[in-house]
């Protein structure tokens, strides 16, 4: 199962615009999802967790600085999935790649090893920009839960596989979050309670979303 364009615009805190921007641009797709078909995509878990590092990279270097890296990391015979690397920006804007024991510049001298200080990880939360917090990847509410392998990776009610937009959505027509065990005995108010919010959360993503690089 694929994550449609607004649910994987906002698991890694990325705008639809950036998600566009990414796959289309002149010089050459940043991440170019499996499923494309214009003017919709659908990504997979590891296009997410890819897109989560793009966000976060964002955070202190260019985009420009991120393609050339991206650019490097091929040209040192790096082919995998870019989800199979961890790539960090240092203070400098200098993009890094990070292995077991070390760290290899994928800026201005690629290939050489250097020393860097590791801000965050792509799981944890982090603010994607002014009021926008993205959540944890596999825990986005309290009890909610993603995992690749239930439910295609679609975010759950924690310990379930009751995904989280099937409680909303009868929320959303009125159902109380106590009503919801009338439904699935197994949510209880408060995990419905986080289901919605969450629900509220994605729908704040959608096309007019700035910043487009």
């Amino acid at each position: 199962m694929a994550y449609a364009t607004k649910m994987a615009a906002a698991l890694p805190g990325a705008t639809i615009s950036q998600l566009r921007h990414w796959r289309r641009a002149r010089t050459g797709p940043l991440l170019a999802p499996e499923l494309a078909v214009a003017p919709r995509a659908a990504y997979f878990f590891q296009d997410v967790l890819a897109l989560r590092t793009f966000v976060r990279l964002r955070e202190n270097t260019s985009l420009q600085k991120i393609r050339a890296a991206i650019g490097n990391l091929r040209n040192i015979g790096e082919v995998s999935h870019l989800a199979s690397y961890r790539l960090v920006a240092d203070r400098g804007g200098n993009i890094q790649l990070l292995t077991v024991n070390e760290a290899v510049d994928l800026g201005k001298n690629p290939g050489q090893l250097q020393l860097v200080v590791v801000i965050g990880d792509v799981i944890e939360p982090f603010a994607a920009r002014a009021g926008v917090l993205v959540p944890h990847l596999l825990k986005p509410r309290p009890r909610l839960a993603v995992d690749p392998d239930t439910q295609g990776g679609t975010p759950v009610i924690a310990g379930t596989r009751v995904p989280y937009n099937a409680v909303a959505g009868l929320m959303r027509d009125g159902t109380s979050a106590e009503q919801i065990t009338d439904y699935y005995p197994s949510v209880t108010a408060a995990a419905a309670a986080d289901a919605l919010t969450f629900a509220r959360y994605v729908d704040s993503y959608d096309p007019s979303g700035s910043r487009s690089a």
